[in-house]
């Protein structure tokens, strides 16, 4: 007689549907975790882009931070390294000697820098624990469930494939949902990995650059 996944899952014992629902519990929140990923990288890598048109617009500087503050969101990626280091640029030009400037400055950025990495890589070592860890789980579920198929075998009169069939197909479904729960945090965490590799590589180029920038500023102003 053929079962249904979900007949198969309510013969199961205690421990596969534990390890089941393990599983289901996983997929369901490394999808949830692969959605925000996905739309925090994709509006760090809009604004960027919009932030950098804007940067190297000749709108000025002091224009440039007035505007980044009025805005209703919050500032991240290249804006808020932005707002960093020309805040203290000001804060400091005209009391101190260039080099402590330019040292300031840029110790404050790669403050900056290291935060904004941090929020692109949030959460990401948890979908490569599900990635890694989910199959074992399965595997887990699958050998404990095959282990009492064989059990049972032990008070039969008669060992057939249709009686040992439906507790193995229970078990095997332990891996399948392993699988699934994998495969997608696998594919997922690389591709955030590397867009987030990306991203921190654009935003310390970004920071090099205005560091450049308000090292000819100072220069002029001071000279």
């Amino acid at each position: 007689m053929e079962l249904s996944v979900i007949e198969l899952f309510l013969n199961a014992s205690l421990v596969v549907k534990a390890v089941i629902l393990i599983l289901i519990l996983a997929s369901i929140s490394s999808w949830m975790l692969i959605f925000e990923r996905w739309l925090y990288i994709n509006r760090v890598t809009q604004e960027f882009h919009d932030f950098e048109e804007q940067f190297w617009s000749d709108s000025g500087l002091e224009s440039l931070l007035i505007a980044s503050q009025e805005d209703d969101h919050k500032s991240i990626g290249a804006e808020y390294i932005f707002q960093v280091g020309y805040l203290d640029y000001k804060r400091l030009s005209k009391e101190v000697d260039a080099d402590t400037v330019m040292m300031s400055v840029q110790r404050n950025m790669r403050a900056a820098l290291n935060r904004e990495q941090s929020l692109l890589e949030k959460n990401l070592p948890y979908l490569a624990t599900i990635a890694s860890v989910s199959p074992y789980i399965g595997l887990f579920g699958t050998v404990w469930g095959i282990m009492n198929s064989f059990r049972g075998l032990a008070g039969a009169t008669q060992a057939t494939l249709s009686a040992v069939a439906p507790g193995i197909s229970e078990a095997l479904i332990a891996t399948a949902i392993g699988l699934f729960a994998a495969i997608p945090a696998l594919i997922a965490y690389n591709k955030f990995i590397s867009e987030s590799d990306s991203l921190s590589a654009n935003f310390d180029g970004f920071k090099e650059e205005f560091s450049a920038v308000l090292e000819r500023d100072l220069k002029s102003n001071q000279s």
